[in-house]
């Protein structure tokens, strides 16, 4: 019965990916769910198990109050990257919370373009500086700041 489902998402998706001209589609995860009547459980399986880098694509996914799934057509895996660094460096302010900074970490692990060893360890560093602000060791400028500089060192080297 999960392939079944699982067929039914991923034509839906692909469908959707292909009625958009911008070569990308974001969607709700509870929404689709809703649509075809599964699980959303069942949608986060077929995107990560259909939708990978490997086969052409990139998943971002935020969670929660206003969150998406933007899935989208590699077609220059080198600019996607790039798209998806620049993407994120942009959104860091000084009032992001280190909640959103992990799923753009987490995005970049599924991805593929960080280890799961330098997701720790990068984590945890982040989290440092938002502890150091709550203790005002470090303001939030400087830790939107060092935090943005973490991610345009990734982008040079991955």
């Amino acid at each position: 019965m999960l392939n079944n489902k699982a067929d039914i998402v991923e034509n839906y998706i692909l469908k959707q990916l292909e009625e958009k001209a911008a070569g990308f589609v974001e969607l709700s995860r509870s929404e689709l769910a809703d649509k075809i009547s599964c699980a959303p459980s069942q949608i986060s399986y077929v995107l990560s198990t259909r939708f990978t880098h490997d086969r052409g694509f990139m998943v971002e996914s935020r969670r929660g109050l206003g969150g998406y799934i933007r899935i989208t057509i590699i077609e220059d895996p080198e600019l996607e990257k790039d798209f998806l660094y620049n993407s994120i460096i942009n959104q860091i302010k000084e009032d992001t919370p280190f909640e959103t900074v992990k799923s753009f970490l987490t995005n970049l692990l599924a991805n593929k373009l960080i280890t799961r060893r330098e997701f720790m360890i990068i984590a945890n560093t982040i989290l440092n500086f938002y502890q150091s602000e709550s203790n005002e060791k470090m303001s939030a400028a400087e830790r939107a700041k060092l935090t943005r500089s973490i991610f345009a060192t990734l982008a040079n080297i991955s």
